[in-house]
This record gives C-alpha cells, structure tokens and sequence, in this order.
C-alpha cells in the first residue's frame, strides 16, 4: 500500500482524558468478561466514552472471519459464540446505567445465522435487565440472509444499524469480502421488518472517494430506507492497514451534514471524530 500521510491536522489531536469513571467501566468489563469495540478497533473516543461511563459491547468474541483493509479487529478463527455472554452484557447495561445501548459483533461467516441468534438473545438480556433504556444492533451483513436479520428484529431493538462504510468504487479495495449492493439490501430490508425500527449506517471519509461518490452514497442509502447516517474521519490502525488519503476539513463533514438532512434523513452526525456508536443516543434525542 501507498505510504500514509504521517502528520494529522490540528482537528485531529485528541485531548488525552483522565476520569474515575475510566476504571469504573474497565472494572465491570473485566469482571464480566466482555469485550468492547472500543479498544479492538482503536476507537479515538474510547477515553470520552469510558469517562462518561459508556461503552459500545462486542458480542461473539474478538477475532473474525473476515479481513476488512481499514479495521484493527483481529482476523482469525473464532471460538464458538458463549451461552452467557448475553446475559453478562446486560447486566453490565445496568450497572452502567445506561439509557442508549449499543451492541455490535465480529462478523461470523462460519455460523449458520451469523450469529443472529446470539444478537436476539442479547438484546433480550438488555431488555430485561433494563426496560427503559433504547437499544441499537449493529449488525454485520448476516451474508444477506433475511431469515438472520428478521431474527434480530423480532427481539425488538430500537435501531438496526449496518455500517456501508464507503463508496462503491472503493468496496473491492477496503472490503473485499463484503458487497455494496448486498449491505444496501441489509439496510432495506431492515425498513420492511418493522416501521418502529429505525435504519442506521454510518460511513468513513478520507479513504479518497470523490465528493460526487458520497452523494451518490447518500442517495443510495435513502432509497433504501436509512434515517439515521454518521460520517468520520477514517484514522488507519497502523501502516499496514489501508492507508489515509485525505485528511478532511470540517467544514467538508458540515456540508455533508447539510447536504444529507436536505435529502431526508433524520439524524446526521458527521464530524472528524465522529463514530457509529459515538454519542449515539443523541439520534433518539437521549
């Protein structure tokens, strides 16, 4: 790959946090045994999140099946999903209070379902140890099985969110494995699954898509039925990951912003440091 652009812009030099909350969230993380997409995929934010006693839970493990160019998650064999591992991550949503859960997952091609199953189960497990507190899936692509998605659907969560990352001229380079018109049908069939859950995805620039390629993208995701959008700076994990292209101004996430609520969507975050699940809450106005 190309040599990364080495030094980051002024908007990108993060405040480094220091919080009793920090080892409060690490302490029920270890206790339980849970996993965070916070720290496997380098998350910039997690300092923030961990201080305002907040995490986004890792479901079925640490390691998978796929190799996705941008993402520090750990490519290998996955060890089968763990029974409990649900019920722990509720209870870890209670004892963090939370009001806005977010729970996301490896991806598991070697399962039937996806892993499908164990994502229902999960959010049960939240809603029963916390029946007020909204609740957002943030799925893989389940290989475009209806059946899988539908599963987690009928456990109720609030959100269903499937990351599109990028542009379509860019998937067979930053995601070889995964298909641009098959996440599409992910995100509409989550509108055809229940009118109550709300379609989320959330993509990444800077990874050299051209601005006309992102509104096309944001075209694309309306027609399918997505309401909620988040749009970040794409940081590579290190240099052997896909290299940084561009370092965009924030004035250029604000425009997006504009541009995509003056297409329809109902939420936009978009921002350097934005995330998927970052501040994710705020979408349902918590």
């Amino acid at each position: 790959m190309d040599a990364q652009i080495q030094a980051k812009p002024a908007w990108l030099k993060k405040k480094h946090i220091v919080d009793p909350n920090q080892d409060f969230v690490e302490g029920i993380l270890k206790e339980l045994s849970l996993n965070t997409v916070c720290r496997e995929a380098m998350c910039p934010n997690y300092m923030e999140c961990f201080a305002r006693k907040t995490a986004t839970f890792l479901i079925l493990g640490k390691n998978c099946t796929r190799n996705c160019s941008f993402c520090n998650v750990t490519h290998r064999d996955p060890l089968p999903p763990d029974p409990d591992e649900p019920a722990r991550v509720g209870k870890a949503a209670a004892g963090l209070g939370l009001r806005y859960v977010v729970v996301t997952s490896v991806t598991r091609d070697d399962l039937g379902d996806g892993g499908a199953g164990h994502f229902a189960a999960t959010v049960r497990e939240i809603r029963k140890a916390c029946p007020g507190t909204a609740i957002e899936a943030l799925i893989p692509d389940f290989q475009g099985d209806e059946a899988a998605l539908a599963a987690v659907a009928e456990a109720g969560p609030d959100v269903i969110s499937h990351n599109i990352e990028t542009v379509k001229y860019l998937y067979s380079q930053v995601r070889p494995q995964a298909d641009y018109q098959r996440s599409l049908g992910v995100i509409k069939n989550i509108g055809r699954l229940g009118q109550a859950i709300r379609a989320k995805s959330g993509i990444m620039a800077g990874l050299g898509e051209s601005r006309e390629q992102v509104l096309e993208l944001f075209g694309d995701l309306r027609s399918a039925g997505c309401s909620l959008l988040t749009i970040g700076q794409y940081l590579a994990p290190s240099k052997k990951h896909y290299p940084v292209r561009e370092f965009v101004k924030p004035e250029v996430f604000d425009r997006y912003r504009q541009t995509a609520e003056g297409m329809g969507f109902e939420y936009v975050a978009s921002a350097p440091f934005v995330r998927s699940s970052y501040h994710a809450g705020e979408a349902l106005g918590l």
